[in-house]
């Protein structure tokens, strides 16, 4: 190779460069560039996870304590139902016919200013015609004490029917109370009217005694008025002659 060949060769390459346009070069700036922690991004999600996990403990918090107060209101809430008045108005009727008892009532000191009076001892300067009274006044007590028995014993006979759907309604509310007190107060009803009843069966009792009393007082007296008027009868005087009695016409 020449010199004048070496020249031009250096020449071409030259040319050649001066002809490539120049192309400024762009520099992105530092704030632009995204960098992908991965440690950071792990950290973040766990962070996320854990406050969605206490979002969601303090929800189901919320939700029983909800439940907590809906299951108190259930328990504080109180029977609609009351048989209270049902059971006051049986056992009102059962003292009322107690207190209609006849002649006697239900009282200890009419009982003994009566017994006093009409079943003591016969007096031996009573006239015949007041013990006749006597015995009729005592006769007029026990019908009347065996009449007021019954009465008692109607009375109570009628309140099993109250007493019976009382109960029926008293345990249909127990068996669908919705809280502990509805059960409690059905019970407690139930109990109520086991009390009105056993009301009734000592007013029956107390009425059927009763008449027991005044039957066996007047079979007393009338023993007793009974020796009397025999004495009388057989007295000196009386207009009674002993004699001899043929009998069957021998």
């Amino acid at each position: 190779m020449t010199v004048r060949q070496s020249r031009r060769r250096v020449l071409l390459v030259v040319a050649s460069t001066l002809a490539t346009p120049i192309v400024p070069m762009m520099t992105a700036p530092a704030s632009a560039l995204i960098v992908f922690d991965p440690s950071n991004y792990s950290q973040n999600v766990l962070t996320a996870a854990r406050s969605l996990q206490q979002i969601t403990n303090q929800v189901t918090s919320l939700q029983n304590q909800a439940q907590m107060l809906i299951n108190q209101a259930r328990n504080l809430a109180s029977l609609p139902l009351s048989s209270l008045q049902q059971l006051q108005q049986s056992v009102q009727r059962t003292q009322q016919l107690l207190g209609e008892a006849q002649n006697i009532a239900f009282d200890v000191q009419q009982v003994d200013k009566a017994f006093q009076q009409q079943y003591s001892s016969v007096s031996l300067s009573s006239s015949d015609q007041q013990l006749v009274t006597g015995a009729r006044s005592r006769w007029q007590n026990t019908v009347g004490g065996l009449q007021d028995a019954m009465r008692v014993q109607a009375g109570v006979v009628a309140n099993i029917d109250t007493g019976r759907a009382q109960m029926s309604a008293l345990v249909g509310a127990s068996q669908s109370a919705t809280g502990a007190l509805q059960a409690t107060q059905a019970g407690n009803q139930l109990l109520a009217l086991q009390g009105q009843q056993l009301a009734d069966l000592t007013a029956l009792v107390a009425a059927n005694g009763r008449a027991q009393a005044l039957t066996e007082a007047e079979r007393a007296a009338a023993a007793d008025q009974g020796r009397e008027q025999r004495r009388r009868f057989l007295a000196p005087g009386s207009g009674y002659q002993a004699g001899s009695v043929q009998m069957f016409n021998r």
